[in-house]
């Protein structure tokens, strides 16, 4: 499994979703502009002694990244504008749960061209959204489950 993050602005979540990739075996693509420094200390405060085992890599922009994917096919786009729920994909092995950055989401140009590949976690309540760590979890470990 491979979770790709956008423009990540927060330390703490992208600490929080590295320590979740190291104890699950996935791989972390951090893409874009990022809120902080790798070195920055609450990054690797939330992702605690794990960041050292942690795989992951960085990209200069979203091209970038999509030049380095083989299946375009096992990309998933999540977020609150989807319209189809995360329950009803069947996760290949090489599945890239892709998500935004925390304040704004996914630049426009992606949600216009991958529109069928958009998912959401369902929520009830006057809840608009879940963090971006625990989202990045509840997905990550539907998508381990079918595989298991």
């Amino acid at each position: 499994m491979n979770i790709v993050l956008i423009n990540p602005e927060i330390p703490f979540n992208t600490g929080n979703i590295g320590r979740s990739c190291v104890a699950t075996g996935t791989k972390l693509h951090l893409v874009g502009k990022l809120g902080f420094k790798i070195e920055d200390k609450e990054i690797r405060r939330s992702g605690l002694d794990y960041w050292v085992n942690l795989d992951y890599k960085t990209y200069k922009d979203f091209d970038g990244f999509l030049s380095s994917v083989e299946n375009k096919e096992s990309m998933f786009f999540f977020s609150t504008k989807g319209k189809k729920s995360f329950w009803d994909i069947k996760y290949p092995p090489d599945s890239y749960l892709i998500f935004g950055s925390e304040s704004c989401g996914f630049p426009k140009e992606i949600y216009e061209t991958y529109k069928e590949k958009l998912f959401t976690i369902p929520m009830t309540g006057p809840v608009r959204s879940l963090n971006l760590s625990t989202s990045a979890g509840v997905v990550l470990f539907e998508a381990l489950r079918q595989q298991r």
